[in-house]
């Protein structure tokens, strides 16, 4: 059995050994991973008690760096500093953080044997679109197949989302249209004239900001005109319109020629209108109180560097409306317009370049139309 004297003498011992291990330094607080922003400053804290006579240091783990001695700077790099709070709390400040900061850390105390912490500090990069790789403006012909690449880096791995400038949705061919498309290349098949303009590749990480890059796409193709009616009557004193509409990318010379091919200008006689919307254009001719000589062939004319097209326009007389058969025309069924009791009438669709059904089947309906106009007037003078 123990004496009581040698369980004293025990009780004294591990009385010691504890009050040793309770005045040690020891760390009172994990040491956390941080992450930080390329450019900003990271904070690394590192709590400790009973720090006594020992040191605390901050190295590199990769590298194996001595950093700091407790408020001594030992590495020579200016971006690195540290600071203390009640002798209890030390902190790691690395300033204008770079990508090559990103590894491990350790918060050490110089005691025998060691003792340490350490934490890892990730560096997150906002997105950065790689120029080289990402396509610039581009020129192709209509009907060709298209490739657009966007390329970006960050960190994490940026995502890349292609939307068009306009907000009009992408057509991806065999009537496949989308808002947005996602991934680092964009490919149109046989793109059109309606699929020209700016596209954005924009790149995120959730790492703000994100970047965008603008890429215009320039599709080019001859010219195309489309004329509503073809052939128009009128009488001698009127005021006859004459429109065509045209498309073509470059954009294209437009203008209105007679029989000789001269190019009407602006006079007392012709009003000829020009306007032009993107690759689109409206032309119109205003021919002002018709004499015998203005009766004829007109032409609307578009051309560009990849080719010349025209429209042709008949004008001819009719017998000029009196007043005792203007009930009659009042009561036909014809394509016409009255202006100040004054009749045109007008035929035809005709399109060079390209013909739509649309204006197909509207030529057609103006065709039987005409028909109706012939048989009334014929109608008239039999009676």
């Amino acid at each position: 059995m123990f004496t009581s004297s040698v369980v004293f003498g025990v009780y004294l011992l591990i009385a010691n050994v504890t009050s040793k291990q309770l005045d040690s330094p020891r760390f009172s607080e994990p040491l956390l991973n941080v992450t930080s922003a390329v450019g900003r400053e990271a904070i690394l804290k590192c709590d400790v008690e009973n720090l006594g006579v020992f040191k605390v240091a901050w190295l590199r783990v990769d590298t194996q760096t001595i950093l700091t001695i407790q408020t001594h700077i030992i590495t020579k790099s200016v971006r690195i500093g540290v600071t203390r709070s009640e002798h209890k709390t030390w902190y790691l400040h690395i300033r204008e953080v770079k990508e090559t900061d990103r590894g491990w850390y350790m918060c050490q105390i110089n005691t025998d044997p060691m003792i340490y912490q350490i934490a890892y500090l990730d560096v997150i990069v906002p997105p950065d679109i790689i120029d080289y790789q990402t396509s610039n403006d581009i020129t192709v012909q209509e009907g060709s197949n298209v490739t657009l690449r966007c390329m970006a880096k960050g960190s994490p791995n940026p995502t890349i989302l292609w939307r068009r400038e306009d907000g009009r949705p992408i057509h991806l061919g065999q009537n496949h249209e989308v808002n947005s498309v996602e991934g680092p290349v964009l490919n149109i098949n046989k793109a059109s004239r309606q699929q020209m303009g700016p596209y954005l590749c924009i790149a995120s990480n959730k790492v703000p900001p994100s970047v965008s890059k603008r890429i215009h796409l320039t599709v080019q193709f001859p010219p195309a005109i489309w004329i509503q009616y073809q052939l128009i009557g009128a009488y001698d004193g009127q005021q006859v319109s004459l429109e065509c509409q045209s498309e073509a990318f470059p954009k294209s010379i437009s203008y209105w020629t007679r029989d000789k091919a001269d190019i009407l200008a602006f006079n007392d006689k012709y009003e000829p209108i020009i306007e032009h919307t993107f690759y689109k254009v409206f032309m119109k001719l205003v021919i002002k109180k018709l004499e015998a000589t203005d009766y004829g062939i007109y032409k609307c004319v578009s051309k560009n560097s990849l080719g010349e097209t025209d429209g042709t326009i008949n004008v001819y007389r009719i017998p000029k409306p009196t007043m005792s058969n203007k009930n009659i025309y009042n009561k036909s069924l014809i394509s016409g317009a009255f202006s100040n009791n004054l009749l045109t009438y007008q035929l035809g669709s005709s399109t060079r370049g390209k013909l739509s059904s649309e204006n197909s089947n509207r030529g057609h309906q103006n065709l039987i139309k005409l028909s109706s106009v012939f048989n009334i007037l014929l109608f008239y003078y039999l009676i």
